[in-house]
């Protein structure tokens, strides 16, 4: 039997360490790689032109590499379920080959997919090579729902094997064993657009930050290994100004487009560490990064709603203003707050920001400030972070607005003090902000203080070249603590029970969310929540509030039966918002 074998690329955008790739190849006459482009998803606004130069640099790169083993890479535009029907008559195909999607809207695809090949007989191959481990085999074992602490999510993967070893990359010798029927006119049929086909105008774009494809990923990696000690090391490098620019060998984006295998990153790690005696651990370690990664994928790969508020049963129901002004002011940078617009700018210009400066913007525009949706800063760093992942990036907005994972909303980052402890030089600011380069240091991370002489002498007039601050800082965060007291307050307020246990404690950065020994000091506790706050979240403490409050019990948020009452102290910060982006 003649088996014509398709390859369609996804998330996998390499030839290393590719499973579903290597289906394709096993026992075929024939092997086509295929890429689909959805020509209404390329027009859609939610995806920049950074990301899609990204993209398209990832695909180019795919088919030279693609070249040299006598094969090439089909590009084809239109919807998969309208595409493959064509292909299949076409082509005679008789395998279709892909790697697993674990995201709500690659499930249902995916299952789209299936059905349509079964009614043309076309048998179905599917790997996984996004992530470490099966994310369905992980709920399983935490009773059939996802762990919502990282410290429960630890414990289940820690009993789990370890993952499966990366495979080889494809050979000349592989790629010779079926052939790739390539036409003459392949290029005008298959061929990888560019951005101006999209629709994009590149007039004055600036050169890419960040290259996409394969090749640079391995080539990145290589660089990031030689750094052993630090690699060892990490727990988290300590901020300073060259810290917030993009580095030579970060790797996020190149894991979320999966031009470099997280399993090939995993076994290099683990193969570093042992032999290096002294090394940090999870889940500071870059080991523990990857497991914040398995960790949000599998909270969203069974929550359709994960990206939203409405409808989403980890996710606390706040109150959020609706305000497209101040939310345009924010993405664009013209909040007034140098620090802030440095960061929303270079996020523009170059795709990436440093995780302390994601913490910064996303504390600003909900609870620290604007008090606007988590979801709205969500689609924006959807449409302009390359390394935007589903799972992760609405994982972090939720984090950070103490919408779920983390509830210490007490605390707040200052857009004034928590950049001038960053950057104390201004230099960030007068790179990305530069119509204030001639400010004082003193005055340039507040600039509205600066008088009037040393204005005009930076030739940038407060309210005139620069926005003044659209929020009083201190009143609004002041302001948005107490409003999500009340909402905490709330959730708590149930038949009896008093006000969640607040630390007295004013740490400067979140802890993590994994349960330690230390207890909190506790004001005007009512006795049924004291107890509460001893119980280990789950189970049990769902059976203690159904004995304590045997009316309410039922209509209790779910979320509240997973609150951490106490956390480990952590000698350094943890950054939770979009892995390895400081890599």
């Amino acid at each position: 039997m003649v088996v014509n074998s398709v390859h369609w690329f996804r998330k996998c955008l390499r030839l290393h360490d590719n499973p579903a790739l290597q289906e394709a190849l096993n026992g075929a006459d024939t092997v086509r790689c295929v890429y689909i482009l959805d020509p209404w998803f390329a027009g859609a606004a939610n995806v920049g032109i950074n990301r899609w130069r990204f993209l398209l640099e990832a695909l180019e790169d795919l088919d030279s590499s693609l070249k040299k083993l006598n094969s090439r890479l089909f590009v084809v535009r239109g919807q998969p379920t309208d595409v493959f029907p064509r292909l299949i008559k076409e082509w005679n195909v008789t395998r279709l080959t892909f790697e697993y999607d674990p995201e709500p809207y690659g499930k249902e695809r995916d299952g789209a997919i299936i059905k349509m090949a079964q009614e043309f007989g076309v048998e179905t191959v599917i790997r996984n090579s996004h992530t470490l481990f099966n994310l369905d085999r992980i709920i399983e074992m935490n009773n059939n729902s996802p762990p919502l602490t990282f410290k429960r999510f630890q414990t289940i993967v820690s009993r789990l094997e370890l993952p499966r070893r990366p495979l080889p990359t494809i050979t000349q010798q592989q790629m010779d064993t079926c052939r790739t029927d390539i036409a003459a006119d392949h290029d005008k049929l298959y061929s990888i657009p560019s951005l101006e086909e999209l629709g994009f105008r590149t007039r004055g774009l600036a050169a890419a930050v960040w290259r996409g494809g394969e090749s640079e990923a391995l080539d990145r990696l290589n660089k990031h290994l030689d750094k052993k000690v630090w690699v060892a090391n990490l727990e988290h490098p300590r901020v300073n100004t060259c810290s917030l620019y993009a580095s030579p060998t970060g790797l996020s984006p190149y894991l979320r487009f999966g031009c470099l295998s997280c399993r090939v990153l995993y076994y290099n790690l683990r193969e570093l560490y042992m032999k290096l005696r002294k090394r940090s651990s999870p889940p500071l370690s870059l080991f523990g990064q990857l497991l914040w990664r398995e960790f949000f994928y599998t909270a969203a790969t069974n929550n359709p709603n994960f990206d939203h508020m409405q409808g989403n049963p980890i996710c606390v129901q706040i109150p959020w203003d609706q305000n497209p002004e101040a939310l345009a002011k924010w993405a664009e940078g013209r909040t007034g707050f140098p620090w802030i617009d440095a960061i929303m700018t270079q996020l523009r210009q170059e795709g990436w920001i440093h995780h302390l400066a994601r913490h910064a913007v996303a504390c600003f525009l909900t609870r620290g400030d604007l008090w606007l949706s988590w979801e709205s800063g969500m689609k924006v760093f959807e449409e302009l972070l390359l390394d935007a992942d589903w799972s992760v990036n609405a994982g972090s907005w939720m984090w950070l607005s103490c919408s779920a994972f983390f509830q210490q909303f007490f605390h707040c980052y200052c857009p004034v003090g928590f950049g001038r402890r960053t950057d104390p030089t201004g230099d960030y600011i007068r790179r990305y902000v530069p119509v204030l380069k001639d400010y004082p240091t003193r005055y340039i991370y507040e600039p509205w203080n600066a008088p009037e002489c040393v204005q005009k002498a930076a030739n940038c007039l407060v309210g005139v070249h620069y926005p003044k601050p659209m929020i009083n800082h201190a009143e609004g965060s002041r302001l948005n603590i107490e409003r999500m007291k009340q909402v905490y307050q709330q959730l708590s307020h149930y038949r009896g029970l008093s006000d969640r246990p607040v630390c007295t404690e004013n740490p400067e950065f979140p802890a993590c969310p994994a349960g330690g020994s230390r207890s909190l000091k506790v004001h005007n506790q009512k006795k049924p929540s004291e107890i509460l706050a001893l119980i280990p979240p789950g189970k049990e403490r769902l059976n203690e509030m159904k004995r304590c409050f045997p009316t309410s019990a039922d209509y209790f948020p779910r979320q509240y039966l997973f609150l951490k009452f106490d956390h480990k102290p952590r000698k350094q910060k943890l950054s939770i918002f979009s892995l390895f982006c400081h890599i």
